[in-house]
């Protein structure tokens, strides 16, 4: 298994899609995700940097997407890329929030609302690589 065998293509559209699919889940979900944090607009004055990070971590996110997958499934399709992506959300993702989540004290919608983010960030990844296909 080669490190830098995967398609760089469908990992950077997916970092893009993934990306602009976060912005709309919490722009939808602002009021909701605030209140769940138990914060203000006005307290979450973070500036740009957290945007930075998102590109990096999901750019990081589908390369193992992107590595997975024919590992895992056999073959790079749309079915296993989404499958893929499932797992690593439902084995990894999902139950590591949970776990950080119960011991910060965080309300349970906002698990729901972030799992729930990344499960779209991780599912559409899967969908694109898989619709790209293996390595050129």
């Amino acid at each position: 298994m080669s490190f830098l065998a995967v398609n760089w293509i469908a990992i950077i559209v997916a970092t893009i899609a993934s990306f602009a699919f976060g912005a709309a889940w919490y722009m939808g979900l602002s009021r909701q995700w605030l209140e769940a944090l138990g914060k203000t607009r006005e307290q979450l004055a973070v500036g740009n940097t957290p945007f930075i990070w998102s590109v990096l971590v999901e750019f990081v996110m589908a390369y193992f997407i992107a590595l997975f997958t024919p590992a895992l499934m056999g073959s790079v399709d749309l079915g296993a890329g989404i499958t893929t992506a499932i797992l690593c959300w439902l084995g990894f993702v999902l139950t590591v929030m949970i776990m950080n989540h119960r011991y910060e004290g965080m309300k349970w919608s906002l698990t729901l609302i972030d799992g729930l983010h990344v499960l779209g960030v991780l599912v559409i990844q899967g969908a694109i690589i898989g619709l790209f296909g293996a390595a050129l």
